[in-house]
């Protein structure tokens, strides 16, 4: 039996419903925070809180106060993370983590096929494999 893919366990994580999935850290949303601002702040991709919160908007403009929130499922876990800064590019990241563009994005599926739509305050994995 192989190891699956990131991606496959994307897809697995989707299909199957996430209280079946354990959630090994969670975190109680504290007033003023934001997804990238948790994200950065507990050392997860923000497409890895969003992926293990399916209730959450891709925005986070729904998460409040006190609010119990996953930050990792068994099957979701990506331990090196980069916050991207003003002036990154996937090629700067993906250099500076060691990485190619494409493994940068096959770890960020959230990112599109170009790489063109990261942001500043945005939290992405840089593990070489997951």
């Amino acid at each position: 039996m192989s190891t699956p893919t990131w991606n496959e366990l994307v897809r697995y994580v989707g299909t199957v419903a996430q209280s079946q999935i354990p959630c090994v850290r969670s975190y109680t949303v504290q007033p003023g925070d934001t997804c990238d601002g948790i994200s950065a702040s507990e050392g997860v991709s923000t497409f890895q809180l969003s992926a293990s919160n399916p209730g959450i908007n891709n925005d986070g403009s729904n998460i409040f106060p006190s609010q119990v929130i996953c930050l990792r499922r068994a099957c979701l876990s990506c331990s090196t993370v980069h916050v991207v800064e003003p002036g990154d590019t996937c090629t700067s990241i993906a250099s500076a983590a060691g990485i190619s563009v494409p493994t940068l994005i096959a770890s960020n599926p959230n990112l599109d096929s170009g790489c063109t739509n990261v942001y500043p305050g945005e939290v992405l994995c840089v593990e070489s494999s997951l």
